[in-house]
């Protein structure tokens, strides 16, 4: 009943959020795209997504065929990744650094699975919380940066990974709690709680302060991520991070979150490459496996278009 084109198929759907950005990851026509999943549906007998959702929205039935994809893909993807190593013995380096700091609890799984698949890459990373890594990937002492801004520079060029929405967690008894949104002007008299980067490297103050022009009263740099709920939940501040790092503080009743103004903020999540290094197999790999992990373990994000 089902094959691997079909595994592909919701996969890029998933990761394309419709069929025409399905369709071009695929290198299929969009209705040649409709006609398989309509094939597959018909297999199947139920619907898999619904049609005009955006985000795409994916049914039960779907839900179950993704789930089968990321399992058997994943198998097929390590069978390949051995295979490759058996027949030209692909080695090399991989230096990644983070700007995303709260970015340690998915990728790890990531990293894990892929000194499995590739045992000849040299791998090691670096926070990136004392230097600005996006140089250093120019100056080749890097060789991959997960980062949330697209700074043109030469040589270098940035693979979408999903996006998320920056929220404000703060006290559940906090003054700010009951309300429905945050506006900027709300932060004026708050002490944010940050890592120890430079403001502007910051969502809260790239998407949602700098452009209102608000300072807050204060800024106090945490290097860990459950240090900075601490404080959070003991009033000692309010932090801004991505919607999926707070899931589980919020889940508990340590923090109260708040979306960030009445328009809803995503931010997009990039791997940042040099262009030089772009088409390597290793490099490739893993990409595929991170955007996996993403997906897989992450709650509230959605797929970033190329």
């Amino acid at each position: 009943m089902l094959e691997l084109k079909h595994l592909h198929s919701v996969r890029a759907l998933r990761e394309g959020g419709s069929l025409s950005e399905a369709a071009q990851r695929l290198c299929m026509t969009q209705s040649a795209l409709s006609h398989q999943i309509k094939e597959l549906e018909s297999r199947v007998g139920a619907k898999l997504f619904v049609r005009k959702t955006k985000p795409l929205r994916f049914t039960m039935a779907g839900l179950r065929v993704l789930e089968l994809a990321d399992s058997v893909l994943a198998q097929v993807q390590q069978t390949e990744a051995e295979l490759r190593r058996l027949v030209g013995g692909e080695a090399g380096r991989l230096y990644l650094a983070l700007e995303c700091h709260s970015c340690f609890n998915w990728l790890m799984p990531a990293i894990d699975q892929y000194r499995a698949l590739w045992p000849d890459v040299e791998l090691d990373f670096s926070s990136g919380f004392s230097f600005e890594p996006l140089p250093e990937l120019q100056a080749g002492e890097l060789d991959l940066v997960i980062t949330s801004t697209c700074d043109q520079l030469e040589g270098i060029q940035y693979q979408p990974l999903f996006s998320y929405m920056p929220m404000l967690a703060l006290a559940p008894d906090h003054s700010l709690a009951d309300k429905p949104v945050i506006e900027p002007a709300d932060l004026a008299n708050e002490t944010l709680i940050s890592y120890p980067v430079d403001s502007e490297r910051l969502d809260v103050f790239q998407l949602f302060l700098g452009p209102a022009g608000i300072k807050p009263k204060a800024i106090r740099h945490v290097d860990m991520t459950l240090v900075m709920m601490q404080l959070v939940a003991s009033g000692r501040g309010v932090a801004v991070l991505p919607n999926w790092a707070l899931v589980d503080y919020q889940a508990k009743g340590y923090v109260a979150v708040k979306p960030l103004g009445e328009q809803e903020l995503w931010q997009g999540l990039y791997a940042a490459v040099r262009s030089d290094d772009a088409e390597s197999p290793y490099i490739g790999a893993f990409l595929q496996i991170a955007k996996d992990s993403c997906f897989n373990l992450l709650q509230g994000i959605r797929p970033l278009s190329e």
